[in-house]
């Protein structure tokens, strides 16, 4: 009797309460002008602060061409080798969370204005998104209702668990 409370109870407030739940998946968006800005944040558009920034160059993608780390707000600025056109892979990590984009680059004659974002850093930058058709989006009703009956069959197996006879 006891135990079907506790199920009733743990059934009511796992149905009861849905709040949206974001994974922490990155999420990386380029900005190119004579030098790239690129801009990583988790999936729920916290930024990835102080994340790691490896960048490989078209002709040699085993051995990095630099490295250096994110500002606060997820930013990481490089200014590719002159002469060198080609897809430019970035790679941004943080506590087991990354992801690597590749960024196409063609030689360019092109100068940054002074009321640029690059310049202003109190202006949004302008956004380039990879071409990922799943980062942006929203979680279908399947998934909701598989990660629903997961998380409820975890909480129902734990009561079970502890509230099993002793023999």
């Amino acid at each position: 009797m006891k135990c079907s409370r506790v199920l009733s109870f743990l059934l009511f407030t796992t149905c009861g309460i849905s709040q949206p739940v974001f994974a922490h998946g990155a999420k990386i968006d380029y900005q190119q002008t004579s030098a790239i800005v690129v801009r990583a944040t988790f999936d729920d558009g916290t930024p990835m602060a102080n994340a790691q920034a490896i960048v490989y160059s078209p002709n040699d993608l085993d051995t990095p061409w630099t490295k250096g780390v994110t500002d606060e707000s997820g930013k990481f600025t490089f200014v590719p080798e002159s002469g060198l056109s080609g897809n430019w892979d970035v790679k941004i990590r943080k506590s087991g969370h990354g992801k690597i984009i590749s960024i196409p680059f063609e030689i360019q004659k092109q100068v940054v204005e002074v009321n640029s974002p690059i310049a202003n850093k109190d202006q949004s930058l302008p956004v380039v998104s990879e071409s990922d058709p799943t980062v942006n989006s929203a979680y279908s009703w399947q998934q909701k209702m598989i990660m629903s009956v997961s998380i409820t069959w975890g909480f129902l197996g734990t009561a079970l668990f502890f509230f099993r006879k002793q023999t």
